[in-house]
């Protein structure tokens, strides 16, 4: 029997605590169904909080801990849920919890960390040097922070020397159907990925990323050239008509534009197109062929390329995926 401990505080997300234990109590009643009723579950859950208070979680949902960490025993896996930023990463507390899961690790005890929850396990060390993931959104941030962890936030799930790190939200539900299939067995994890309503072959993140566009620096002349290609990104544009918007070389705007956004300007516009062509994808029925010229591109094969080199999805695919389709009449 393999023991999950969920490593609640204050702020947490109740839903990846919550969410897990439901689909861990689902996965021992199926697993004892599946051998006529005989046999030990394969799970058991438990939560620990620093000091065994009830805490606090998210939406002033409150959650009652079985044990502090001092006091938690027998364990086999450590969860961490996630969080909602701002994320306070420097205090005592923290400084706590991060020393206890190195001393847990040491053991030998899996640690695992959902979503943004991440951040605190990065805090603790136990991730320099490491493959994880982390939400797509605060990618960005996660990698200024944490420069030496290899981050790949196209990922719905990364495993690295005993540690596992989700992506965004709902991603601790791939975490729990891999323990499912990894301590009882393909068949128990098929039945309940239908039984939880999951998508059981999800491995990226990349259909459901959207890009912010960088805004959020004091660079005025790229500002510029931002709201110059937003404007224009459906003509034919080169790099000497986006440099001249914002009135600087070509090789001295390149420089800057990196500077300020962390891409550079050809690749922006790529994205940009692109992530109109979501939107396009996901509210119209125009064509493919219609969307690839209205988003500025005439070879329709070396858009399909690249539309599926950033989603991992096909055009065709992203629609399906996303599009709202109006609702059957009840019956």
């Amino acid at each position: 029997m393999a023991h999950l401990t969920f490593l609640i505080d204050q702020g947490c997300l109740s839903s990846a605590v919550c969410g897990s234990v439901d689909a861990f109590s689902i996965a021992n009643m199926m697993w004892l169904f599946l051998r006529g009723g005989t046999g030990a579950p394969l799970f058991r859950t438990s939560i620990t909080s620093a000091d065994g208070k009830p805490v606090l979680a998210n939406g002033g949902i409150m959650l009652q801990p079985d044990s502090s960490i001092t006091d938690a025993r027998d364990l086999d896996i450590i969860v961490i849920p996630a969080y909602l930023p701002p994320f306070d990463l420097e205090n005592q507390r923290t400084e706590t919890l991060c020393a206890w899961l190195r001393e847990q690790h040491e053991k030998g005890v899996t640690i695992a960390a959902t979503c943004t929850g991440t951040f605190l396990l990065a805090r603790s060390g136990l991730l320099d040097g490491k493959t994880a993931t982390t939400n797509w959104q605060f990618a960005p941030m996660f990698k200024r922070m944490f420069p030496s962890v290899d981050l790949r936030a196209d990922r719905i799930l990364t495993e690295d020397h005993g540690i596992y790190c989700t992506g965004a939200a709902t991603a601790f539900m791939d975490l729990c159907l891999h323990l499912i299939e990894k301590f009882g067995s393909e068949d128990l994890a098929r039945i309940c990925s239908k039984t939880l309503l999951i998508d059981p072959d999800r491995q990226s993140q990349s259909p459901y990323i959207m890009y912010d566009f960088w805004k959020n620096h004091t660079d005025d002349a790229v500002l510029k050239s931002q709201n110059w290609m937003e404007a224009h990104y459906a003509s034919p544009i080169t790099l000497d008509d986006i440099a001249g918007a914002a009135g600087l070389s070509p090789r001295h705007f390149i420089r800057r534009f990196k500077k300020a956004t962390g891409e550079p300007p050809i690749a922006y516009l790529q994205l940009l197109r692109i992530e109109n062509a979501k939107r396009k994808l996901e509210s119209t029925r125009d064509s493919v062929n219609e969307i690839t010229w209205n988003v500025g591109y005439e070879d329709i094969n070396s858009f399909r390329r690249l539309f599926k080199k950033h989603t991992g999805l096909s055009p065709k695919e992203y629609r399906n995926k996303f599009a709202r389709q109006p609702m059957a009449p009840y019956r």
